[in-house]
Formats: C-alpha cells, structure tokens, sequence
C-alpha cells in the first residue's frame, strides 16, 4: 500500500516537474537540438535554400580541403588571429587586474574604466576604433601627422590588419578582468607573508604566489579565448569585411559568406562542424596539458 502511493507521488512529481521545464524543453529541441542534427544532414547535401536539398555525401568536405584554394588561407588566418590573440588577451587581462589589485588611487575609477569596452556593443566599440584608426581621419593618425610623422594604415594594410584586430581585442578584457580582479583578492594573505618572512621580492611573490593560485582562472580565460578566437566575426566583419586582400578572412565570415552571400548552405554547415571539432580538439588539447602546469588549492 505505502509503496503503491510512494510510486503515485513519485510519478506526480515528476509530471509537476516535467511541466515545470517543458517551456526549457520545447525550446532545447526546436532551437538546439533540431539546429545541430538539420546542419549535419545538410553538410552531406547540396543546399541552397531554393531548392530541395541533394545528397551528396562527403563532397563538401573533401571540396573544402582540395578544391578550395581559398580555404588554407582562411585557416592561416584564424590560426594566427586565435593563438596570437587567446594568450595575449589572456596576459593582459591578467596584468591589468593584477594592477587593479593593489592599493592606487582612484582605483574604482580605474577598475570601471577598464570594465567599460565589456559593457559597450560590439557595434560601437566598432565604429570607435574606425576612428582611431582610419588612415585619412582617424585620431591616432592625425596625431602622428601633426608632429610630423608617416601615418600608419592599421586596418588598410594586409599586414597590419590582424595585429591591429588582435590589439583591439587585448584592449575589450574588461569580463576577464573582473574574473582575474575577484581571484586575486581571494588569494590567502598568509602566503605573501610566510613569503615576505622568507625574504622574497615582490616578483618572486608575484611569480611562485600570485600566478600559481591563479592557474585554474588562466585556464578559463584561455580556453574562452581560444574559443571566441576561433567564432570571431563581428569586429573583423565591421572593420575590415575581411580585407584588405583576405588578410582577415577568418572562418566565421568564410562560413557566413558560404552561407548567406553564396547560398553554398552544405558547404557552410560542414565548415561549421569542422569548426567544432577543431574546438573541442583545442578545448581537449588544453584540459590535458593543464595538469602541468594548473594548481587546484587542497591537492596533493
């Protein structure tokens, strides 16, 4: 009898619960689940959205890594752009919280003004930097021709485009910031003054101390970057549209122009699977090669 009801309010709870989460459910299967099994059927189809889609196997990817010429230089770029910008961004973001950390004046003002480009739309933050850096009217170039010196084509010339993007992307840390900025100030006290008793330096603390607890935020960080570099798309697409002369093609606006400007859909979805295979190939890479060099407080 107890069992008999125990399993009616068993299964009561589970319909309430069920009830509860089906809006999540619903839209879990429509807008995820269905997207990704449809974009594996059509990278083995030919798909222009006119007409019905074509089986056609593997075709799409072996087009992609043999008869594409301009794919390679696509990869280059991303290559480049990723593992430049992933670490970079990384350091500096580091840095700056780091320097957020300690006892300057005005520091809340400093720690808002570095938070800022995290908050701004990445459409502004677009056109801000077209100023700044616009070879004819772009404020840095007017300073440097005032005072007498050559102009410098950040974004025209094809190799400065990528420095110039993954300049622009060291400078918009203000979320890995905050991140590092919260680690810091939860490293334990006690160790900078065992170490200040033992007569270390305040790079030697920064170093054996201060990095070492923050390897496992490093890791995030990283492994965010890795994978924001690879999905990059909006500034270089405002920015550059990937000129000039391919410089800054990078996959996702390949991707997008298969997609939407040369109605190749097959095409477009199989280069996005490969680009998440590539993701989670870094993503594992990273995971494995943490346990070098990542420190988990309590571990032995």
């Amino acid at each position: 009898m107890n069992n008999g009801l125990s399993s009616k309010y068993k299964q009561r709870d589970l319909a309430i619960g069920l009830l509860f989460i089906s809006p999540w459910l619903v839209g879990f299967f429509l807008w995820t689940l269905y997207p990704l099994a449809s974009s594996l059927y059509y990278s083995f189809t030919r798909y222009d959205l006119l007409r019905p889609a074509q089986w056609i196997g593997f075709a799409n990817y072996i087009e992609l890594f043999t008869d594409d010429p301009q794919f390679y230089t696509v990869i280059y770029n991303t290559l480049y752009y990723v593992i430049l910008s992933a670490p970079l961004g990384v350091i500096s973001a580091f840095l700056m919280g780091a320097l957020l950390n300690t006892k300057i004046a005005a520091r809340p003002v400093f720690r808002a003004i570095f938070f800022f480009p995290a908050i701004v739309p990445t459409v502004v933050v677009a056109v801000v930097w077209q100023f700044l850096l616009n070879i004819q009217f772009g404020a840095i170039n007017s300073v440097l021709q005032g005072i007498g010196l050559p102009v410098i084509p950040f974004l025209s010339s094809p190799d400065l485009a990528k420095p110039s993007l993954i300049m622009i992307y060291m400078w918009a840390q203000g979320n890995a910031i905050v991140i590092f900025l919260a680690t810091l100030q939860d490293v334990p006290r006690s160790l900078y003054e065992a170490a200040t008793v033992d007569g270390a330096n305040a790079l030697q603390k920064f170093w054996n101390i201060t990095i070492p607890m923050c390897t496992p935020v490093i890791l995030f960080n990283l492994i965010m970057g890795f994978i924001d570099g690879f999905q990059s798309f909006t500034l270089p697409w405002l920015l550059t549209g990937g000129g000039p002369s391919n410089s800054t093609e990078f996959y996702a606006l390949y991707l997008y122009r298969n997609a939407f400007a040369y109605l190749r859909m097959g095409k477009a979805s199989a280069m996005a699977w490969l680009l998440f295979i590539v993701i989670v190939l870094f993503t594992f890479i990273l995971f494995k090669s943490s346990a070098r060099w990542v420190y988990y407080g309590g571990e032995k």
